[in-house]
């Protein structure tokens, strides 16, 4: 039990059935599990917290025990879930377990065998998988991966957003509930949590601009609030208490503090240093002004106190963002002391770079934004909200998004929502019947013309209406360059990161390339970052000190001899002094000029 020998039984199957038959009546707790492993003649018995179990409906000779009474009960809301488990009608079973099980995946295929029945095949998926439409006609990998990007699609994470304060969220404007849906968005509360929106595809090429996956995306579209996004990320400061009775001080710095910014730098906080919800802010721009004193060094009757005792500490916005303030809260830690969080709202309407998704693992990024006027239109007059290159279908064998733009342009057509949840969708014939009752052609193509030059198009072109997500991948959020900018303590090489205005690092193999291009000189430039002057012995070969006070350099093994200043980068002198810490004697030889 729970992986401990606790007893010998010689009748392991009656063992094994009494204890699932108590199981059943409720006299042992449901949670618990029990297996027979023949090849072991082990029986395992587990009640371990953390396995994964799942529910399964009971079978006895051939029969299920769920009836059509219990579902006309369940509908009518006399009796829940847990009756079914309490009535041994349904029960959890765990991967031991599921060895000892035979379970039918549909009722039509049941034997006298079978211990167990699945509730619907589609049980095999997880959430996000059953957010997908048709998945059964798309290859397995993009059903993986359209999965994955629902959980990156931008809608309306929680209702409550305004009043939480999460370090960084997103929010939708104008979400729209899909028009082709699976059985999750009647189960879970999707009306109240949205991801994307209904849009109009066109499976065409553009000019080359939707090339490798990227979509052409309507202006006009945009202009309607489509894809409109927020981006809402929080900024707190405390009032801390340090030992010795010292503590921050929220407020605008005055001036003469140490890392005062000037007048300006303050001019958009109120007087006690927090914004006004409303206010522009800009990169770098301070939100919560603040001075903190500095860390006495010494001991604790030593510090100094007074005016040359602070520095500033203000909170300022991350470089490379923007936003309006859009609320302030101001509150207490647990501790006692002031705590401010002021949240930063940024309007986020998709532009080129953009990364969009539809639910079949489809993803691609803005190649290009086209007024209306300039789109292809059908005969009936509509405009494509996105223009998707067909080029991305062969090869990811992706039919379910074909399925899905005919189902959409049913829905659309109808006013009816299309249900295909997997292993039991609404048929392509169906869909096919229905668009031609409606005087559309059954394959969903239409006649189109060019809007720029008026003319027809040769081919036809295949139109209907999808739902697209737009993905948490925003370039604005990304975009970064620097010229020039801070550099690390310790190595004296530009800083990492986009957050820390950091430097784009050229490797070994950019390195190649530039040589590869007769481009060598450049590497001069791009590979001195970390350039010093560094002052070497040329007896012993060890680094030089340099006596600022005395102004002269001074070997510290062989006085004051002949000392040769070399250029080097940063990086060497700083493994010649780690060698130094392990022992090893690092001598540089230096050569005559």
């Amino acid at each position: 039990m729970d992986g401990k020998f606790v007893g010998y039984t010689n009748e392991p199957q009656k063992l094994v059935n009494e204890i699932r038959t108590k199981r059943r009546d409720g006299t042992i707790h449901y949670q618990v599990n029990v297996a027979y492993h023949e090849h072991l003649d082990e029986v395992r018995i587990l009640s371990d917290s953390g396995r994964v179990r799942r529910p399964l409906i009971i079978v006895e000779n051939g029969k299920p025990k769920l009836t059509k009474e219990h579902i006309e009960k369940l509908k009518r809301g006399e009796i829940g879930w847990n009756d079914l488990v309490k009535n041994g009608v349904v029960e959890f079973l765990d991967s031991e377990e599921e060895e000892n099980a035979y379970i039918a995946l549909n009722e039509n295929e049941l034997t006298t065998e079978h211990t167990h029945l699945e509730f619907d095949p589609a049980v095999i998926l997880g959430l996000s998988a059953s957010f997908i439409p048709y998945p059964e006609f798309n290859r397995g990998d993009r059903v993986n991966y359209g999965a994955k990007m629902v959980g990156q699609s931008i809608g309306i994470f929680a209702t409550n957003f305004l009043l939480r304060t999460d370090t960084k969220s997103n929010v939708m404007v104008y979400p729209t509930k899909p028009l082709v849906q699976t059985h999750v968005y009647s189960v879970i509360p999707y009306d109240k949590h949205p991801n994307g929106s209904n849009v109009v595809v066109a499976v065409a090429s553009f000019d080359g601009y939707n090339m490798e996956d990227s979509i052409v995306i309507n202006a006009g579209s945009l202009q309607k609030g489509l894809f409109w996004s927020y981006m809402y990320r929080t900024y707190e400061a405390e009032q801390k208490r340090y030992l010795g009775g010292q503590e921050d001080l929220i407020g605008i710095p005055e001036a003469g503090v140490r890392g005062y910014a000037g007048e300006d730098a303050y001019k958009h906080l109120s007087k006690d240093g927090i914004p006004y919800p409303e206010t522009d802010l800009e990169s770098d721009k301070v939100i919560i002004g603040r001075v903190s004193p500095l860390r006495f060094l010494g001991t604790m009757d030593r510090f100094i106190t007074g005016f040359e005792n602070i520095r500033e500490t203000s909170v300022r916005l991350r470089h490379g963002d923007f936003g309006i303030v859009d609320r302030v809260f101001v509150t207490e830690t647990v501790d006692g002391t002031k705590l401010i969080k002021v949240v930063v709202r940024d309007l986020k309407v998709p532009e080129i770079g953009d990364k969009f998704a539809s639910r079949h693992g489809q993803k691609g990024v803005v190649g290009l934004v086209v007024p209306p006027e300039d789109m292809p239109f059908t005969e009936s007059g509509i405009v494509p909200d996105i223009i998707f290159n067909p080029h991305g279908i062969p090869s990811r064998m992706t039919i379910g998004q074909l399925l899905e733009i005919i189902a959409g342009k049913v829905a659309a057509v109808t006013g009816d929502y299309i249900n295909s949840p997997a292993f039991s969708p609404t048929p392509e014939k169906e869909l096919r019947d229905i668009l031609r009752k409606n005087g559309f052609r059954n394959d969903g193509k239409e006649i189109m013309y060019d809007g720029r030059t008026g003319k027809r198009f040769k081919s036809q072109i295949f139109i209907g209406s999808s739902f697209y997500q737009k993905l948490d991948h925003l370039v604005s959020n990304k975009i970064h360059a620097r010229s020039r900018g801070p550099v690390t303590l310790l190595t004296k090489q530009p800083t990492e990161g986009r957050s820390k205005e950091g430097g784009l690092r050229l490797g070994e193999m950019e390195k190649d390339c530039l040589i590869a291009h007769g481009a060598s000189l450049a590497l001069k430039e791009r590979f001195d970052s970390d350039k010093t002057t560094v002052s070497i012995c040329s007896v012993c070969g060890l680094v030089a000190i340099q006596d600022k006070i005395k102004n002269k350099k001074v070997c510290p093994i062989d006085g004051e001899v002949k000392i040769k200043d070399i250029q080097m980068s940063y990086a060497f002198k700083l493994m010649l002094d780690e060698l130094k810490s392990m022992l090893i004697y690092p001598k540089v030889v230096v050569g005559e000029e």
